[in-house]
């Protein structure tokens, strides 16, 4: 089992298969971990793909159930998370890549665009979440009972005072449509972006379709493409035809 370590942080990893590199950020939210990728994920990337690529995943820092641990960045929530994606592709000596991410991989993807967007080559953002109007407070309120708690219980030096900051600053600063960036920036993005819709009350299609019709150089899955269960393999050939074309593209 590697771990990468930077400071305080020490970030547990898995990769499996060669060539171009795909980072795999798993769902669950703050409790995003490999596990995920075998117990909850439509397909499994480290399968599904790692015949043709290096396939890269990892424990989210501080997830229940997972190895990854570190600092608690009340000012910085969503950049700490991503400090640990961009600092484990650094660690490997990976340059440009690919990332898939399910869920809180959403958000996650648009804030590694936001900040290394020249070494990401493409990306698809499987049943990705975002804001929910009619929902305002879910995440916050969900974390605070299925993430906060357990994380405490580990940690003596992390109060629920600390978690409820650490909360407020990464979903109730700026509540709204994907989290860690604007319209605008979606707008201007000229990454190749596949979107795998979903639509329950973390993941709001709403949210999902106007990413598509933002991003200029954006792609969309059928929907729904998770049931019934043949439509899966299905979506999984357009990832691989997705992914190729643009690896191709940019020459690697």
């Amino acid at each position: 089992m590697p771990f990468y370590e930077r400071g305080a942080v020490r970030i547990h990893y898995e990769e499996k298969g060669t060539g171009f590199p795909i980072l795999v950020i798993p769902g669950g939210g703050l409790n995003s971990t490999l596990g995920f990728l075998t117990g909850s994920a439509p397909f499994n990337p480290m399968v599904e793909l790692s015949n043709e690529y290096r396939v890269i995943s990892m424990d989210l820092r501080n997830a229940t159930g997972g190895e990854s641990t570190g600092p608690l960045e009340i000012d910085r929530p969503w950049d700490s998370y991503t400090d640990d994606h961009i600092g484990l592709m650094d660690h490997l000596g990976i340059d440009k890549f690919m990332v898939i991410g399910y869920c809180i991989g959403g958000p996650f993807i648009w804030n590694l665009l936001k900040r290394a967007g020249n070494r990401v080559v493409a990306a698809v953002a499987a049943q990705p979440s975002g804001f929910r109007p009619e929902l305002p407070d879910q995440f916050h309120s969900n974390n605070m009972k299925g993430w906060g708690p357990q994380l405490v219980g580990r940690r003596p030096d992390i109060t629920m005072e600390q978690i409820d900051a650490f909360l407020t600053k990464m979903y109730r600063a700026n509540p709204d449509f994907v989290f860690t960036v604007s319209r605008n920036f979606v707008r201007n993005c000229q990454t190749p972006v596949l979107v795998l819709p979903d639509d329950v009350p973390p993941h709001p299609l709403a949210v999902a379709m106007e990413v598509v019709a933002l991003a200029p150089n954006s792609e969309v899955s059928t929907y729904p493409w998770k049931e019934p269960p043949e439509m899966i393999p299905v979506v999984v050939r357009q990832v691989r035809s997705f992914l190729r074309a643009h690896r191709v593209a940019a020459g690697l």
